[in-house]
């Protein structure tokens, strides 16, 4: 991983935004936002330093994704945790062109260059690297990175889906593409109607569509729906991470609540499918030179 950049220049911030505020303004200021091809990113990031962890908030957050709670380290999922209110404070902002609203998170990426013990104390910065072009929309790519003791220790990259109507052939599987057969079934898991509610607690992340039926209808689902680093945290919790590693993982389908799902898994590759075997999420772990 190269020295994280923050577009042009990075914001010191003195503590974590307020993510209520955050949601309210990126609810208001979406139907003023068009989203349309040839939009630009906001070029300026945000920096938090002294970033401690809550341990009472990290065990929750074990807990609703099948971690065990009290490990020295945290689980390679959780720093997307810790940047997320920053992320909500770019795409929330006025400059961010794309409404938050409808924002769809279509992949993450996540290196990992060692553990990161629940005792440190951390930097992150957070920026929107790049709006590029999609089949169904236009993608927005968010990085964050941590540093420990002024070393780049993990970095994401998410990817948020806002769709309009486009001729341009952009990134993404074409209509049509043919999966490949199913991976080993490992677990069955009985999803409960609160998991998005559990999940909104533990990370912040209260969008309306994964908290209740009614506000998910709204929004065109006909039940609650699963956070997709839900999804993926609790794959992984099965799955085991290296120290040092390289995840990736794709969501392809909501994962709707309550409800039944299949984890499989073979080597590097797992996938999370349901009922009929519809794909809702698929990834590797390989393993990263240890730094």
């Amino acid at each position: 991983m190269g020295d994280i950049r923050a577009g042009e220049a990075a914001r010191t911030l003195g503590r974590p935004p307020s993510l209520g505020p955050l949601l309210a303004r990126g609810a208001v200021l979406s139907p003023f936002k068009r989203p349309r091809a040839g939009v630009t990113a906001p070029r300026r990031g945000l920096t938090l330093p002294g970033v401690r962890i809550d341990l009472s908030a990290l065990a929750a957050y074990e807990r609703v994704c099948g971690f065990g709670v009290g490990a020295d380290d945290l689980p390679v999922t959780y720093p997307h945790v810790l940047g997320f209110p920053l992320a909500m404070r770019l795409m929330s902002g006025r400059a961010f062109p794309l409404p938050l609203l409808g924002l769809v998170h279509t992949s993450v990426e996540i290196r990992r260059h060692r553990p990161l013990p629940a005792s440190g104390e951390y930097e992150l910065t957070v920026y929107v690297d790049e709006l590029v072009p999609h089949r169904r929309g236009t993608e927005a790519v968010v990085v964050t990175g941590v540093r420990a003791g002024g070393t780049p220790v993990w970095e994401s990259r998410s990817t948020y889906l806002a769709r309009h109507r486009t001729t341009a052939d952009g990134a993404g599987p074409p209509p049509g593409t043919r999966e490949r057969a199913p991976l080993p079934q490992r677990a069955r898991w009985q999803l409960p109607g609160d998991v998005g509610r559990r999940y909104g607690a533990a990370s912040g992340d209260r969008n309306p569509i994964h908290l209740h039926p009614l506000t998910a209808r709204l929004f065109g689902f006909p039940r609650t729906v699963a956070h997709g680093m839900w999804s993926v945290a609790r794959c992984l919790a099965d799955h085991g991470v290296p120290g040092s590693a390289l995840v990736r993982a794709e969501f392809r389908a909501p994962v709707l609540l309550p409800g039944t799902v299949a984890y499989g898994a073979e080597g590097a590759a797992f996938e999370l499918r349901g009922p009929g075997g519809r794909l809702h999420l698929n990834g590797r772990v390989e393993p990263l030179p240890l730094l």
